[in-house]
């Protein structure tokens, strides 16, 4: 990797990686279920974009972003675009996906609230990112050890710390959960031996996970949900019918 590439395409190089296709196999299988049943016209994804983290959604426009215009691989059209300043309308996306995209930047607080921005009322975002708190995080405090992971342990964003982003941003956390409690390994052989942590982990430990994916909401102050309009109709239709039921029965 060179010194001077930006830290997402070293991501993007590491998940080529046998530790990178376990994390990208966790995550895949994650953000599946959390982006199936979403709904609206627009969904995005931030970054990464040669991989296909929408492929779930049904969504009828689904387009994604990367920094560089070779980036796509292959896999469609990619809009180049810089995460902290998005060229999308306000209020114009119902979906965005950013994978890693926070801890690989220098503004990981803009990048979200330019995805604040951008989202509908009651619009979904999901986050993935390595937890620093795990074995993997721990290892890249240790002095002497080559790093796992080619983003560096300061730039991590805990879950903690993306907790009090969403409620500055007004957002409600909705779901998450983390995964790879493997230890840190670099080979695939032994990534497969550790397979069983994946259940002993969530059970005992579920916040040591090496990596989390997370859903918000965006709420909007005094924005209130109203039903069908035919419903309300109905409803009254039936009780006139009733009151002029019991006047022709006094009448007679």
């Amino acid at each position: 990797m060179l010194a001077d590439q930006p830290l997402i395409v070293e991501l993007a190089e590491w998940l080529g990686t046998a530790p990178g296709q376990y994390v990208q196999a966790w995550e895949q299988k994650q953000i599946d279920g959390m982006v199936a049943n979403v709904f609206g016209y627009h969904a995005i994804q931030i970054g990464l974009p040669h991989w296909d983290l929408l492929q779930a959604n049904r969504i009828p426009f689904k387009g994604r972003t990367g920094i560089l215009f070779d980036q796509a691989g292959g896999q469609g059209a990619v809009v180049v675009a810089d995460p902290e300043n998005l060229p999308f309308d306000t209020q114009s996306i119902d979906l965005l996906v950013l994978p890693h995209v926070l801890e690989c930047s220098n503004a990981p607080h803009q990048i979200l609230r330019e995805a604040e921005r951008v989202l509908m009322p009651e619009g979904r975002v999901v986050i993935s990112g390595f937890n620093p708190w795990s074995l993997w995080g721990a290892r890249e405090r240790i002095p002497g050890l080559d790093p796992l992971i080619p983003v560096p342990a300061p730039m991590q964003v805990s879950l903690a710390r993306l907790k009090d982003w969403f409620k500055l941003l007004s957002f409600d956390l909705d779901r998450g959960r983390f995964g790879c409690y493997a230890p840190p390994c670099l080979n695939k052989t032994w990534l497969d031996r550790w397979a069983f942590m994946e259940s002993a982990g969530d059970r005992w430990w579920p916040v040591c996970g090496a990596v989390y994916v997370v859903s918000a909401v965006k709420r909007v102050a005094g924005m209130r949900l109203v039903g069908p309009a035919w419903k309300t109709a109905r409803q009254r239709v039936r009780r006139q019918a009733v009151v002029t039921g019991r006047q022709s029965g006094l009448k007679t």
